[in-house]
């Protein structure tokens, strides 16, 4: 980690456990703390811009005041295919019915990330497009039956079995597609680091 970013800690406002583990391994100091935002988006929004617009929103609903040390971060990720958002699944049969319809198909995951700090904010996406084999129905109940499915967007997780076997190629950021760009978010901090 460069000098400039010692001693700042980031409050991640997520309970994903991927997120959780992922921006520790940034070297930075990690605070998780608990946000409750609406996520209803009027319909004629783009996919691609969701992920931004909610992070954001995420950010604006944490009223505690950001200490001078301090950076908010708030995430949201989707999976879209052809410009249809595949949310986490209410049920296996969902999962299932996602997952087929991801099988032999490309599609996007989006990240949107919000960066809050006393001194201002940042908001940026990244897209990552993940390349899905043809996948058999065994295959999937195999995935349904020994993984946990049902927090995930998509209703996989790529670091995950069905990662290993089904996904044919990416193109962008893997830690994307695990629910942080982690590469993206580095770079984002030491910029808005800079800018004080």
């Amino acid at each position: 980690m460069t000098d400039l970013l010692k001693g700042y800690t980031l409050l991640l406002a997520s309970k994903s456990p991927r997120r959780q583990q992922l921006i520790s391994k940034l070297g930075f100091d990690v605070e998780v703390v608990s946000i409750d935002a609406d996520e209803d988006i009027d319909a004629d929004v783009l996919p691609s811009d969701i992920p931004g617009i909610l992070a954001r929103r995420k950010s604006m609903a944490y009223s505690v005041p950001i200490a001078d040390s301090h950076i908010l971060l708030t995430a949201d990720t989707l999976v879209v295919l052809d410009d249809k958002v595949l949310g986490k699944p209410s049920s296996r049969e969902e999962a299932y019915s996602i997952l087929s319809a991801l099988s032999g198909k490309r599609h996007q995951v989006y990240t949107g990330v919000c960066l809050r700090a006393e001194w201002g904010s940042r908001v940026f996406t990244e897209a990552t497009d993940v390349c899905f084999k043809n996948i058999s129905d065994h295959e999937i109940n195999y995935y349904l039956d020994n993984y946990e499915y049902m927090d995930k967007a998509g209703s996989y997780g790529i670091q995950e079995w069905i990662g290993m076997v089904a996904v044919e190629r990416i193109e962008g950021d893997f830690y994307n597609v695990m629910g942080l760009p982690v590469a993206r978010i580095y770079k984002e901090i030491v910029d808005f680091v800079k800018q004080r």
